[in-house]
């Protein structure tokens, strides 16, 4: 039983863990994959010291194969292929009873309040789980949780078959919402400046613009014939971001916020009122994006392999998140924690 320890400053040390033995409830997984996310990024870098308990065991992004089941759990057997949604809502805010649970006002996030998944084996609550397919592979599964992240986000923004969509940052998460997109029938255009990402990008079928080369309202205009884009998703919480993502929708357009932004940054408020634009927050999923996820996922309509960059052994998470720091040649960075 080995665990990755985050224990501030940027160090993660890797050590021996404790197995916890499931209670009525819950089930035991042993890990197979978990992803690095921009939140785990987050906590390396200190900013979010104050919701972990260090030293703290990171990653929410996972598959697995359940180990044991504790007393009372009947849908889940020892064997069974799973990832988890990592959220624990408190069922009793205004958000929870307002069927919006994934919002809670109480929210506590597996792997950030609680441990989570860069360990050998990790003990969660049973309702926590969605099974995966036995045609998906494990890393593949690893990616649910993302991918729901951006089906989440694709619902919200109501794409529709036809639409033409701006995605404004081409990492993980905005690639992941190019591909949805494009399954749900939209043409889809990905701003970015990475020149990695812009050939994955490429090498995945989309058309990109490198803001520093083109003008992004200039290349969208034209490709509309100066009618705007139907959806714009807002993915790099920057004041860049905020300021081009009201220039590009057309008349009634939709944009969509996935970026999460610190502070407040200047909108243009106006073009809000004179286009009659829409404006909707996303924040992570619901049980219905995960499904989605899946669903896609196991189809194969996605080229999910061409996300992962590389596979880091639990020993070496260290260089995995000291690669996904650099920002440079890099998309998504899977741990195999098995």
């Amino acid at each position: 039983m080995k665990a990755a320890f985050y224990e501030g400053d940027k160090t993660i040390q890797v050590g021996a863990g404790s197995r916890r033995e499931p209670g009525a409830g819950e089930v035991e997984i042993k890990v197979a994959y978990a992803g690095i996310c921009g939140t785990d990024l987050h906590i390396y870098h200190g900013h979010m010291d104050h919701r972990v308990t260090k030293p703290h065991v990171m990653g929410h992004e996972m598959s697995g194969i359940i180990e044991r089941v504790g007393e009372g759990v009947t849908d889940y057997k020892a064997g069974d292929k799973v990832t988890v949604m990592p959220l624990g809502p408190c069922g009793e805010c205004p958000a929870c009873q307002d069927g919006c649970s994934h919002i809670c006002h109480r929210l506590k996030f597996m792997g950030i309040e609680t441990d989570g998944a860069f360990q050998s084996y990790w003990t969660v609550p049973a309702g926590t789980l969605l099974p995966l397919p036995d045609s998906l592979s494990l890393q593949h599964g690893a990616l649910i949780e993302p991918l729901a992240v951006a089906c989440h986000d694709v619902r919200l923004g109501q794409v529709a078959p036809g639409d033409y969509a701006v995605v404004i940052g081409g990492g993980p998460i905005g690639t992941l919402i190019a591909l949805v997109a494009r399954a749900a029938g939209a043409k889809v255009v990905v701003a970015e400046i990475n020149p990695y990402r812009l050939e994955l990008l490429a090498e995945l079928g989309f058309e990109t613009c490198n803001p520093k080369e083109q003008d992004l309202v200039e290349y969208v205009q034209s490709a509309t014939s100066e009618r705007g884009a139907d959806v714009v998703f807002e993915v790099t919480s920057s004041v860049a971001g905020a300021e081009v993502m009201t220039k590009l929708p057309k008349v009634r357009g939709r944009i969509v916020i996935v970026g999460i932004f610190s502070k407040p940054v200047p909108v243009d408020l106006h073009r809000f009122f004179w286009r009659e634009l829409q404006l909707v927050g996303a924040r992570v999923y619901e049980h219905e994006d995960f499904a989605k996820a899946i669903e896609l996922s196991a189809s194969g309509v996605l080229p999910l392999e061409k996300v992962i960059t590389e596979v880091y052994p639990l020993e070496q998470i260290q260089s995995g998140f000291e690669k996904m720091e650099s920002g440079g040649s890099v998309m998504k960075i899977l741990i195999q924690c098995d």
